[in-house]
């Protein structure tokens, strides 16, 4: 598939990379955009010879916010009919981690998306936050869920309901973002941690991401009951036998994802 508004690229082993690519309007993202994102991710889904993705703009912004133009233009039946929110709901269900790459600015629709992700790598240049309250409506892409976990509710009642931008390291401070790394280092950092990820055995890296995401929804007891079940799973698989093995034999392992 052509892309109008995304880059798609393999820029190591086992990394499949998706450049957003509106740089007249700093990555704004609309609906073109959103879908054509988990068209690639989908594909990547379905390759074996990719493990780990990675999401990122350019230097001067990450995506500075949702396009404006299009949320204008479109009446509260428009967007329910064509379900505006449709794309993030199944991006939420990729298997394969995600990495948010982040410089300069990921706002609104931009920080809904770096938090999309399970992972976010920034610059110290990056600038986070939800101004939405500044054009008079609220987060619609999970800001206002997914800034709360992360940062707690008195720090999310700030930043919402002031509008302000945050700094890479008071981000990363609140525990909003991973890995804070020099403005030079943004995207390599990102895909060197892809890579590392990418090198892990599949299965346990799929049912992994899903344990940890289910510490969201479940109580302490449910997702203690979820953990050990994937748990036993995973011993029956071929690349824990391997993996055990290699490590008594003190040699590297060879994962085939089954």
């Amino acid at each position: 598939m052509e892309y109008a508004n995304i880059l798609v690229t393999r820029p190591a082993e086992g990394v499949g990379a998706i450049q957003l690519n509106r740089p007249k309007v700093l990555n704004a993202l609309n609906t073109k955009t959103m879908s054509e994102i988990l068209h690639a991710l989908r594909e990547h889904e379905q390759d074996d010879s990719v493990r780990c993705n990675v999401i990122y703009g350019d230097e001067r912004a990450f995506a500075a916010g949702a396009d404006i133009r299009e949320l204008a233009d479109s009446s509260t039946v428009q967007m329910m009919i064509r379900n505006q929110f449709s794309a993030w709901e199944d991006i939420r269900g990729i298997k394969k981690p995600i990495i948010a790459a982040v410089s300069g600015f990921a706002l609104g629709g931009g920080c809904e998306l770096a938090m999309l992700c399970d992972m976010i790598v920034a610059s110290e240049t990056a600038q986070f936050g939800q101004p939405e309250i500044k054009i008079g409506i609220i987060p619609g892409a999970g800001g206002t869920q997914r800034l709360t976990k992360a940062a707690g509710k008195a720090r999310a009642m700030d930043i919402v309901l002031t509008g302000r931008n945050l700094s890479a390291q008071e981000a990363f401070e609140m525990g909003l973002i991973t890995r804070l790394v020099p403005q030079a280092e943004w995207l390599t950092s990102a895909i060197k941690l892809a890579t590392e990820i990418a090198a892990m055995p599949p299965i346990a890296v799929r049912e992994a991401k899903e344990a940890v995401l289910k510490s969201f929804d479940l109580s302490i007891e449910a997702g203690l009951e979820f953990e050990r079940k994937n748990f036993y799973l995973l011993l029956s698989t071929e690349d824990a036998r391997e993996g055990m093995r290699a490590f008594m034999e003190k040699r590297m392992p060879v994962w085939k994802g089954l």
